[in-house]
C-alpha cells in the first residue's frame, strides 16, 4: 500500500510537471522542433495525404482553392505543427524554465538575444521551404515596422495621420536612388560610382538616408499642422500623401509613372528581421521614455499638458518626425524586397491597409501593432484565392472588431520584454 501510494504520488508529481506553465523559451523550442519536422517529413507526408505540395500558409490557400483537400490540410497542420508544438512545449516545460531562470539571472540582455536568435531560427527554417513563404514573411515584418510607427502618431500621440504612404514612398525612392546610383549600372543613373562589392555593407546607410528624407518630408506636414489644434493634421497629411504621389509621377529623373526597378537584392531575411527587431526595440523604449509619457499627456489633455510645462508643439513634432523616419526605413526595405516601385504602390489602398492594422491590433500598444500587422498580413495572403470576396471579408472583420473592441484587440498594454523572457514559477514546478 505504501509503495502504491508513493507510485501514485510520483505519477501526480510527473503530471504536474508536465502541465507546468511553459515559458516563451519552451514554446520557441517547440516551434523549432515543428518546423524541423516539416523539413524532414513534410514532402512525403503531404503526398501521403494527397496534397499537391507542402502547404505554404498552414493549408489556408489549399483549402480555399480545393475544398476537397480540407481534411488533408487540417491533418497536415495538426500533425506537423499542432501536436509537436504542444508536446514539445509541455515536455520541455521544466528544462526550459530552468534554462530561462539561469539566463534571466545571468544577464537579461543575453537572455533576450537567445530568445531573438531562436525566433529567427524558427522563421528562417519555416520560410526556407518556399520562396512564397519567404516573401510573405519579409512583407509581414515590414508591415510590423509601418504599423508600429503609425501607432506612435495615431495611438500614443492621439492624432490622426494619413501621410504614412507618402513617408514610405520618400524612403523607398531615396534608398533606391542611393543604391542604384552608387552601386548599379542602371539605365536611369548610368554607370555605378562605387564598387558593387561595397553595396551590402553600405546598405544600412541607404535605409537611414531613406528615413531621414521621410523625416524631412514630415516637417512639411508638421510645421503647419501643429500650429493649430483639431483635425487639421488628417487633412494636411492626406494632401501630403497625394502631393508626394503626384510629384513622383511627374519626376522623370526617378522614372516617372513607370517607377524604378532592378534594386539590388540586399534585403535578405536577416537584414529585414534585424531592422524589424531594432525598430520594435527603439520604438518601445521611445514610448516608455519621458517623451513617450509626454505624448500620452498631450493625447489625454493638451491644455493640461501645456499647463504642466510640457512643450506640446515640440513633443508632437518630435513624435511625428520619429514615426516618419521609421516609415521611411520600412519603405527602403520594401523597395529592395520587391525590387520594383512606382508611385501607384503608395496610394490610398496602402493607407487603408496600414490604418486597418493599427486599429485592428490596438492603439497605444506595441503588442497590438505586432498582432495587427502579422494577423492582417497573413489573413490577406490566406484569403487571396477568394479574390474580390477577400475585400468583403476583411472589412467585415474590422467592423466586428470596432463594434466589440473599439480600441482594438490589445490596446493600452505596455510591452515588457522582461515579462516575456522570465521563467514561469521561477523555473520550478509546484509540489
Amino acid at each position: 500500500m505504501i509503495m502504491t501510494s508513493k507510485a501514485a504520488g510520483g505519477w501526480r508529481l510527473k503530471l504536474k510537471q508536465f502541465r507546468a506553465p511553459v515559458p516563451l523559451l519552451g514554446w520557441l523550442l517547440g516551434a523549432l522542433g515543428a518546423v524541423m519536422l516539416e523539413h524532414l517529413v513534410g514532402d512525403p507526408f503531404s503526398e501521403l495525404l494527397g496534397l499537391p505540395k507542402i502547404p505554404v500558409l498552414f493549408g489556408a490557400l489549399i483549402m480555399l482553392k480545393k475544398p476537397l483537400l480540407i481534411p488533408g490540410a487540417l491533418i497536415y497542420g495538426l500533425v506537423i505543427y499542432g501536436l509537436p508544438l504542444a508536446l514539445l512545449g509541455r515536455l520541455l516545460a521544466k528544462p526550459a524554465n530552468l534554462a530561462a531562470e539561469h539566463l534571466f539571472r545571468f544577464s537579461k540582455p543575453f537572455s533576450v538575444l537567445i530568445h531573438v536568435a531562436l525566433l529567427y531560427a524558427v522563421l528562417h527554417a519555416w520560410s526556407d521551404l518556399s520562396a512564397y513563404r519567404l516573401l510573405t514573411l519579409k512583407f509581414t515584418l515590414i508591415a510590423v515596422m509601418l504599423t508600429l510607427s503609425l501607432n506612435v502618431i495615431n495611438g500614443y500621440m492621439g492624432e490622426f495621420s494619413c501621410s504614412h504612404p507618402g513617408f514610405m514612398a520618400l524612403g523607398a525612392y531615396a534608398a533606391s536612388v542611393f543604391t542604384l546610383g552608387l552601386f548599379v549600372n542602371d539605365k536611369l543613373f548610368g554607370e555605378a560610382l562605387l564598387s558593387p562589392a561595397l553595396g551590402p555593407f553600405l546598405f544600412p546607410l541607404a535605409l537611414i538616408a531613406g528615413g531621414l528624407v521621410a523625416a524631412l518630408g514630415a516637417l512639411l506636414v508638421a510645421i503647419p499642422s501643429f500650429r493649430t489644434r483639431g483635425d487639421y493634421l488628417a487633412i494636411i497629411s492626406l494632401a501630403f500623401m497625394f502631393i508626394v504621389k503626384s510629384l513622383l509621377e511627374n519626376l522623370e529623373v526617378v522614372g516617372g509613372p513607370r517607377g524604378m526597378s532592378s534594386q539590388p537584392n540586399w534585403a535578405n531575411l536577416p537584414t529585414v528581421f534585424g531592422w524589424t527587431v531594432l525598430c520594435v526595440w527603439i520604438i518601445n523604449n521611445f514610448v516608455r521614455s519621458t517623451m513617450g509619457k509626454a505624448l500620452n499627456a498631450v493625447r489625454d489633455d493638451e491644455i493640461a499638458a501645456d499647463a504642466m510645462t510640457v512643450n506640446t508643439r515640440r513633443t508632437k513634432m518630435t513624435g511625428f518626425l520619429f514615426a516618419a523616419f521609421w516609415a521611411g526605413v520600412a519603405g527602403g526595405l520594401f523597395a529592395h524586397v520587391l525590387r520594383f516601385i512606382n508611385p501607384g504602390t503608395f496610394g490610398i489602398q496602402r493607407l487603408a491597409e496600414i490604418l486597418a492594422m493599427v486599429y485592428f491590433g490596438g492603439l497605444n500598444s506595441v503588442y497590438g501593432s505586432i498582432l495587427g500587422a502579422v494577423s492582417l498580413s497573413l489573413l490577406s495572403e490566406a484569403l487571396r484565392p477568394l479574390e474580390i470576396l477577400k475585400w468583403i471579408i476583411i472589412p467585415l472583420l474590422l467592423i466586428l472588431v470596432m463594434i466589440f473592441r473599439p480600441t482594438g484587440l490589445i490596446a493600452f498594454r505596455e510591452f515588457n520584454v522582461g515579462n516575456l523572457i522570465k521563467p514561469k514559477n521561477g523555473g520550478q514546478t509546484e509540489d
